[in-house]
């Protein structure tokens, strides 16, 4: 059974531009799944921990056949190859995956709660996640273009639309 789900990404080390196009690339390349959209790049300042560079973030929307927590298996071990670390909370990093929505529900276990617990305070995730899904509605939030309007003030940089759209990344061509 083919499942929606939709992923951010993020980095702000060892060229984060590179690393969050070449991670929608491995995504594409997951056991049954496939990017169905992608957004636009966007530059954001850091949230909790300041003293460090600007993040490069996206969103995608893919189909899958992995349940929720063997996608997020997946989305970490891409993050491990990639050279992540978690030093501390919030700290700089070369590559942030995260499952965002998953179909409609609503789910928590240890390790992935669902929706994701902040998507819907942080503008770096709703402006590209709007970009490729104008009409989101994020399960017991209520719809992603009114939880963006709360996020206003928060400064995004809109810096690669080529990017956009639909289709196989790999047959871009």
């Amino acid at each position: 059974m083919k499942h929606i789900a939709f992923i951010g990404l993020g980095s702000n080390l060892a060229n984060p531009s590179a690393q969050v196009l070449q991670a929608m690339q491995a995504i594409d390349c997951l056991p049954e799944t496939r990017v169905l959209a992608r957004s636009s790049l966007y530059r954001s300042a850091p949230v909790g921990y300041l003293d460090q560079p600007d993040f490069i973030n996206a969103v995608v929307r893919v189909e899958t056949a992995l349940a929720p927590l063997a996608l997020l298996q997946a989305l970490l071990a891409l993050e491990q190859e990639n050279g992540r670390t978690r030093e501390f909370q919030n700290a700089p990093r070369t590559l942030d995956l995260d499952v965002l929505l998953y179909d409609e529900i609503r789910h928590h276990q240890h390790g992935l709660t669902l929706p994701h617990p902040q998507m819907h305070k942080r503008a770096f995730v709703l402006q590209p996640l709007l970009e490729i899904a104008p009409g989101c509605v994020i399960p017991g939030v209520g719809a992603a273009d009114a939880a963006m309007q709360e996020c206003r003030n928060q400064q995004l940089e809109k810096l690669e639309a080529a990017f956009a759209g639909t289709g196989r990344l790999k047959n871009d061509a």
